[in-house]
């Protein structure tokens, strides 16, 4: 199987028809095998009955549909899950994605043999303050923190070789940072291309300022996990034994100048009059504890179970 198109949604049935009009007469004019995959993120409007319509009449589109709102990360990974084909091209349900562009997209993944391509929305119609300085911003931090020499991390529509999307674990609010889940995996020939950005045509967006508060939380989550994920005690274990041992040299040197006072017969002060006693014991106290954190976070990465992160109500033509 050439594609498969993979659409998280939430309420969006004013669009979804002519979503996929517009998806199949792009399969069909380009000879693509394919499958549609739409996973429904909980939505409360007609938009599970649309996709259970279209599966009726085309058994190439599949549908997943959540009990609830899980997220658009959740959604995503249901999807890679289930995707079979050598492609994987996902895309938001809201129109602003243009199905045009998935050849050239297809065509960078099959010829030019990048593992993973993610669009770039460099002319955008959303609205300059709350939207686009916000997202300049974001980008810049992403690409300084990750090392990913992209424009858009946020763009939804991306394409990707089979074997990356079932090689990575999108979780939480990530996948903003597939691309950087998939470097972090080894997947290191990564694209981008200019796609066509069009403004939304039903309904309002389902995503506020928030996403890029989020966002940087999300960014510093993946930068740690990508660095210590692994390995806790190198960094919890390193910073716990340093704390430590200033603290026991602090606390050493404090006893060590009462004793010599003491000897020559000088006059000192008790030890808990010194507020650097006090100093020196929180900081060994904080040491501990840091190497705790490490010795219990190898212990629970060793023991944790892979719970599922979402639940599943409905599947069709799977």
């Amino acid at each position: 199987m050439n594609l498969s198109i993979l659409i998280p949604l939430l309420n969006e049935e004013e669009s979804l028809k002519e979503l996929y009009s517009w998806i199949i007469k792009v399969m069909q004019s380009n000879n693509y095998s394919y499958e549609i995959i739409f996973v429904d993120d909980g939505s409360t409007d007609d938009s599970w009955n649309i996709i259970e319509s279209f599966s009726n009449e085309n058994p190439n589109v599949k549908g997943i549909r959540f009990m609830k709102n899980f997220g658009k990360s959740q959604a995503l990974h249901a999807g890679f899950a289930k995707a079979q084909g050598d492609v994987i091209i996902t895309m938001d349900a809201d129109l602003q994605d243009s199905p045009d562009e998935i050849p050239g997209l297809y065509e960078m993944i099959t010829k030019e043999k990048f593992d993973l391509v993610s669009g770039w929305k460099k002319k955008r119609y959303d609205s300059v303050v709350a939207k686009n300085l916000p997202s300049k911003l974001f980008n810049w931090a992403a690409r300084k923190t990750s090392g990913v020499e992209l424009n858009d991390f946020n763009c939804g529509l991306k394409a990707y070789k089979n074997t990356v999307v079932k090689n990575i674990e999108v979780s939480g609010e990530m996948h903003r940072y597939i691309p950087v889940l998939a470097k972090n995996a080894g997947f290191n020939k990564i694209g981008e291309k200019v796609v066509i950005h069009q403004a939304r045509k039903y309904g309002e967006t389902k995503f506020g300022m928030e996403r890029f508060i989020n966002g940087f939380l999300d960014l510093i989550t993946i930068w740690f996990l990508s660095r210590f994920g692994k390995r806790p005690m190198h960094l919890f274990g390193a910073m716990g034994s340093l704390m430590f041992i200033i603290g026991f040299l602090l606390a050493g040197y404090i006893g060590i100048s009462k004793l010599y006072h003491m000897y020559n017969g000088m006059k000192y002060s008790l030890i808990t009059s010194n507020p650097w006693f006090f100093i020196a014991l929180t900081t060994m106290i904080l040491g501990t504890q840091l190497f705790l954190a490490g010795f219990l976070g190898e212990i629970i990465l060793r023991t944790k179970n892979n719970e599922a992160r979402y639940k599943v109500a409905r599947e069709v033509n799977f």
